[in-house]
């Protein structure tokens, strides 16, 4: 077993396109990046690593006739230590998700279960694709429960520890200090509400990276083989529906969130109202979020134009591979649309990593 073996199992070159899952689901809630984001994009990694051994594994059979270079048939990595790693980094995911908050967690195991039965039950049946995209989405909410986790706790929302105005009366008394927690605890949403208002306002991306991620599936079904013309049409009408359509609905606002970095320094923490609008997006987000749009058309449209004019087995496996990587403007466009231009300029740094790595470990 060597190095390179792994690499290839793995497909290091399509780890680039993970990091981006969380970051936008982090922007979703209007908050900026912290620990808890940090814990899920290491959660995304190791779950993301997970099911592509367990992929090979599960195909190790298969592979055998349609791919025989890969590690396991061709004898690099026994099957035994792929299924091994597999496990191995499930676990590893689902400790950093810990590490986030049981929401965190909570979403870390579904996703968990969810590459499981992909790759050992669900890939070669109708709801193959349809996993996969849940998959996705999965990974961007991930990110979306670990930041709003982590600012709830660090505003003492719910977690137990003595705010400002319990402190300031405790300086008049025991009684003042039950009055103030009696006001905080009629005044306070409950662990449901708390925790579902990160996923609501991150659900729209999900969906939309999870209706990307549904294409680029229904496409993979026919990269050994090719022969398929509509299936690349439609996710190339899929693609385009996504830029021109999804990525823009939000322009006229930085984003719906009325708490957060954004939001205070746009109206500041004396004068915003709950509930109220932001104000119209600036001209620069705007423009950004339409060029990482335009970004993420070209890198999916051009190959997938190719595999519908010639579905050849080469066009349609560069097709996947352009679905692949488009993933990573994908995700910074969707944070940008929702007003993190400083994250979405971050993830499209990642391009030229994933470009470059695979030209020597195809994601594939």
């Amino acid at each position: 077993m060597t190095a390179g073996a792994w690499a290839e199992l793995l497909r290091v070159s399509a780890l680039f396109t993970v990091p981006g899952d969380a970051l936008a689901g982090a922007a979703a809630t209007g908050h900026r990046p912290g620990r808890g984001t940090a814990l899920a994009v290491g959660a995304s990694l190791c779950l993301y690593e997970a099911g592509m051994a367990l992929n090979d594994w599960a195909d190790r059979d298969e592979d055998a006739v349609d791919r025989p270079h890969r590690p396991i048939p061709s004898g690099r990595i026994a099957p035994g230590a792929a299924l091994a790693a597999a496990g191995a980094l499930t676990a590893a995911g689902l400790g950093l998700a810990a590490g986030a908050g049981r929401p965190a967690l909570a979403i870390a195991t579904g996703l968990a279960a969810t590459v499981w039965a992909y790759d050992l039950r669900l890939k070669h049946t109708p709801a193959g694709p349809a996993a996969m995209a849940a998959a996705r989405g999965l990974d961007l909410l991930l990110g979306a429960a670990a930041t709003g986790t982590e600012r709830r706790a660090a505003g003492g929302s719910g977690d137990g520890r003595t705010g400002p105005g319990e402190r300031d009366a405790g300086r008049r008394g025991d009684t003042g200090v039950r009055a103030v927690r009696r006001r905080a605890g009629r005044a306070r949403p409950g662990p449901a509400t708390r925790t579902n208002g990160p996923l609501r306002a991150a659900l729209p991306a999900a969906g939309l990276l999870g209706a990307h991620t549904y294409a680029v599936t229904a496409v993979s079904r026919h990269e050994v083989r090719g022969g398929s013309t509509a299936v690349p049409l439609a996710a190339l009408a899929a693609t385009a529906a996504l830029a021109t359509t999804g990525l823009r609905e939000r322009h006229g606002r930085r984003g719906t969130a009325t708490t957060g970095p954004e939001a205070e320094q746009t109206t500041g923490p004396s004068t915003r109202r709950p509930g109220r609008p932001l104000p119209p997006a600036a001209p620069a987000p705007r423009l950004l979020a339409t060029a990482l749009a335009g970004s993420y058309l070209a890198t999916a449209g051009h190959p997938l134009l190719h595999a519908a004019l010639n579905p050849s087995p080469p066009l349609t496996r560069r097709a996947v591979g352009g679905g692949i990587r488009a993933m990573i403007p994908l995700q910074a466009a969707l944070a940008a649309r929702a007003g993190a231009t400083g994250t979405g300029l971050a993830v499209m740094g990642l391009v030229p990593l994933a470009r470059s790595l695979a030209r020597k470990v195809s994601p594939t």
